[in-house]
């Protein structure tokens, strides 16, 4: 058991001299994955010392034992040290506490084991776990969200969620003719008295002034560190809102290539867009929410995507195991639930390994995750390590857009004019935070649907002006167009 260092679920110490240090990462153990403690073995070198053991070293770890709440009772081993008479390894395993149990504390403070070291364990971890422990009505996402009504909620986004349900099968066919009040209950996103929870607010609130933790921070930095950005943007909103501006900035800062399949054209993003949309749905859904100051990251480098929450991996889960095959372990399961349903979050914990399946298929290292005491981060890396250049020169096989200036014939100038104004006036609206096809039809003052497509967005995806936040679903309600790098390009030029 000793033949390598210490581990996220072994401590080893010289003697009972370190007692108090050793039953700190008893308590560690028990808030995180269980573990072992070996006293009279020393680190590093993994010498076997042992200890004599008398009746006042009983007592003494008895007593430290005691301060261990909620009280446990600890079986404890006593190894005789071959060649060393009267000397012991004093050995104390325990099992973790469940999913639903109170932290425990030792000397009234509580501790977690990250990797190999004992830390504190964070304020808003501990009380995020002693709800937990009392109850899903403990929960701030099942706590009722005052002052807000069914009117406050944006019901398209509802509506939206609840058809892709439909269609695939995760709810009724009737749930497609149910008043938006009965949805928001079946979603159980009511209390038992009528009143809308703390997880309504999340996934649909229109004005989220009130929740400043619904809190999305977005950098695009030169390098491979933090200490120079071209672009530093935040967003606030409820989920899906984030979802979205979270999207339109990779969409902004990533390249895109494209081909032409059929008589269409797919954009694809250097990193798969599907592997960084479940990489920030998990984000956006497996967070803390209580601390108001908590928020969700997305940082751009040179080399890599970092996107990180507050919050921790579930105790069932390290940085590594996670990428195994694994049951799920939702942080806040009311918003997960109606994640699943609505088609955005897949159940079982199979959204880690889409991810890589989506890495792999684009010849991509597998992402990495880490965490530390408040957050935990996911990072891809990019195939490219090319400087980031504002200012990039655009070369000769980048197909540039005519002047509505460029000198022609008078009829084909006007046909000009009026195309150049039309493409202007749609990658304007779409902007750089993207839209839906009811905003630019707005814009473009125009009422019909079906030609507005087949004129204004499926020539320009075409010609890779824009491109589908869901490029595998062209009809997914919540669809949005976002512009590529010759879009933006495109518009500096008219």
């Amino acid at each position: 058991m000793i033949q390598d260092d210490e581990t996220r679920t072994l401590e080893l110490k010289k003697s009972t001299g370190e007692l108090k240090d050793g039953m700190r990462s008893v308590c560690a153990f028990l808030n995180t994955a269980g573990g072992w403690l070996f006293i009279g073995i020393a680190p590093t070198s993994l010498k076997i010392l042992g200890q004599e053991v008398n009746d006042n070293t009983r007592q003494e770890i008895a007593r430290e034992i005691a301060k261990l709440e909620p009280l446990i009772d600890l079986p404890i081993e006593y190894i005789d040290v071959p060649g060393r008479p009267g000397y012991q390894v004093i050995a104390i395993y325990v099992d973790a506490a469940g999913y639903w149990e109170e932290p425990y504390t030792f000397d009234s403070r509580p501790y977690i084991r990250l990797e190999s070291t004992t830390i504190v364990m964070p304020r808003d971890v501990y009380w995020d776990r002693l709800m937990r422990s009392k109850g899903n009505r403990h929960k701030w996402e099942d706590q009722v969200c005052e002052d807000i009504t069914i009117a406050d909620l944006e019901e398209q986004r509802i509506r939206g969620g609840v058809r892709l349900g439909v269609e695939r099968g995760r709810m009724p066919a009737s749930s497609l003719m149910e008043t938006t009040e009965n949805l928001v209950e079946k979603l159980k996103l009511t209390t038992s008295d009528g009143k809308l929870k703390n997880a309504a607010a999340a996934l649909f609130l229109r004005d989220t002034s009130q929740f400043p933790q619904f809190l999305l921070r977005m950098a695009r930095f030169r390098g491979t560190n933090k200490n120079e950005f071209f672009d530093n943007q935040r967003a606030y909103g409820n989920f899906f809102t984030l979802l979205d501006a979270g999207m339109a900035f990779f969409f902004k800062h990533l390249s895109i290539s494209g081909k032409i399949v059929g008589f269409t054209r797919e954009e694809k993003l250097e990193v798969p867009a599907e592997a960084l949309r479940e990489a920030l749905t998990n984000a956006l859904c497996h967070r803390f929410f209580h601390n108001t100051s908590s928020s969700v990251g997305i940082a751009i480098y040179d080399d890599r995507i970092e996107i990180e929450n507050s919050g921790h991996l579930p105790e069932e889960l390290t940085t590594e195991t996670i990428k195994q095959s694994h049951h799920s372990f939702p942080q806040n399961p009311t918003i997960a639930d109606v994640l699943f349903k609505t088609t955005f979050l897949e159940n079982w914990g199979s959204g880690v390994g889409r991810i890589m399946d989506a890495c792999r298929e684009a010849n991509l290292p597998e992402p990495e995750y880490n965490q530390n005491a408040s957050f935990v981060w996911v990072t891809f890396k990019r195939n490219t390590t090319q400087p980031y250049n504002h200012t990039t020169p655009t070369t000769p096989t980048t197909p540039q857009v005519k002047s509505p200036s460029t000198p022609t014939t008078p009829t084909t100038s006007k046909r000009e004019d009026a195309k150049f104004k039309r493409l202007k006036t749609l990658l304007t609206a779409i902007g750089e935070n993207g839209a839906n096809l009811k905003v630019l039809m707005e814009a473009l003052q125009r009422k019909d649907r079906k030609g507005f497509v087949s004129t204004y967005i499926t020539p320009n995806i075409e010609a890779g002006y824009i491109a589908m936040l869901y490029p595998e679903t062209p009809n997914h309600p919540m669809q949005s167009y976002y512009l590529t790098n010759k879009g933006r390009e495109a518009l500096s030029n008219l």
